[in-house]
């Protein structure tokens, strides 16, 4: 329809059933737009908000000032910030592109053909994949008892290069204090090195990173990828111990990480502490009181450290659940097979609001 065809469908009406239609019109579209549902997706664990303006106006400004040349590879100045923060020279920290990238160049850089990799299952279903790519293999220890670290070191063989472990672990939340990794490191062979992946640990009570200067063969991996809200930027460091420099030298990417993602998370380092800790405190809060009341619907939810659950209902296996909330609510989650648990599903925790709409829904579809 024409412009003028929608003005002379009112010329033979009175004033007042031209207002009338108009406005049923109107309420027409008000009803429409409020029956629309929007997706909520809790399958990721990044953060679901854009980042500061601060951090945004940073990566503007390098952007700015000119992409047409090389940057210096090393990201000094990042390191240098990382390095003041944890307490340790800036030679023993090094940035990369993603804590997923630099796990892996650990990996490629440790393991040889007939090299085994033992990690908890369930758990990130990059670490077995790590194995395999650089020619070793997996294996993957499930911790009935609830105890990983007596797993990981009943596991253990003469052909045993790496330890790889998340914590908190995702997707169970589980995480492992200090005296639990103390005793783990302890009793490991010298020829092991663990890559513990922290990128999770805002959420968590500690990190261990402090760890690497009693034990060498400790690297730990983070990322600005989840708490930080940074993933588009796809930038995380790495951290080891006395004597792991020439192995962090292998790990960091050839030619460094771009200018755009050091400068977003030197600003994010720089700037925004006060804001990650409302952030990551609500987040917390949230997380507590969505397990309870999942809980009391009956649900199996399992202790969390981190900024997601790890759920079960009886009568349906994870696949099943997840599709239910997809075409019922849609809610998007985590499918727990893929993880190592097809009976469960991962869910993030985000706000009060998605956490309401969650439970709305899972107590449907119980009843159902």
């Amino acid at each position: 329809m024409g412009l003028l065809d929608y003005y002379r469908q009112f010329e033979e009406q009175p004033p007042e059933e031209v207002s009338a239609e108009l406005r049923e019109r109107a309420a027409e579209r008000r009803r429409q737009a409020l029956s629309r549902v929007e997706p909520l997706d809790l399958s990721a664990l990044t953060w679901p908000e854009l980042p500061p303006s601060v951090v945004v106006n940073a990566v503007t400004y390098v952007a700015r000032r000119g992409l047409h040349r090389y940057r210096e590879p090393h990201a000094a100045e990042l390191r240098s910030e990382l390095a003041h923060r944890l307490g340790l020279p800036a030679t023993r920290v090094v940035v990369g592109n993603g804590a997923a990238q630099l796990l892996g160049s650990a990996a490629q850089a440790l393991i040889e053909p007939g090299d085994e990799l033992v990690t908890p299952w369930p758990s990130y279903p990059l670490l077995p994949v790590l194995a395999r790519r650089a020619g070793g293999s997996a294996v993957p220890v499930g911790a009935a008892s609830g105890r990983p670290a007596e797993a990981i070191v009943a596991a253990l063989t003469d052909r045993t290069r790496i330890v790889a472990l998340c914590n908190p672990n995702d997707p169970t939340g589980e995480w492992l204090d200090e005296a639990a990794l103390r005793a783990l490191l302890s009793a490991l062979p010298e020829r092991v090195v663990v890559l513990l992946d922290e990128a999770l640990v805002e959420y968590a009570p500690s990190s261990a990173a402090g760890l690497v200067e009693e034990f060498p063969r400790l690297l730990v991996f983070r990322s600005f990828s989840k708490a930080w809200g940074l993933a588009g930027l796809r930038i995380g460091y790495a951290v080891g111990g006395p004597d792991s420099e020439p192995l962090l030298e292998r790990v960091e990417p050839e030619l460094g990480v771009n200018e755009l993602a050091q400068a977003g998370a030197l600003e994010a380092l720089r700037a925004t502490d006060a804001h990650m800790a409302r952030r990551v405190e609500a987040v917390r809060i949230e997380r507590a009181r969505l397990a309870g009341e999942l809980e009391a619907l009956g649900l199996s939810v399992a202790p969390s450290e981190a900024n997601l659950l790890w759920l079960g209902a009886d009568g349906f296996d994870g696949a099943g659940l997840a599709h239910e909330l997809e075409t019922r609510a849609k809610i998007r989650v985590a499918e727990g097979g893929r993880f190592g648990d097809p009976d469960r599903i991962r869910v993030a925790v985000q706000d009060e609001a998605a956490g309401d709409r969650l439970r709305d829904a899972l107590a449907a579809i119980l009843r159902g």
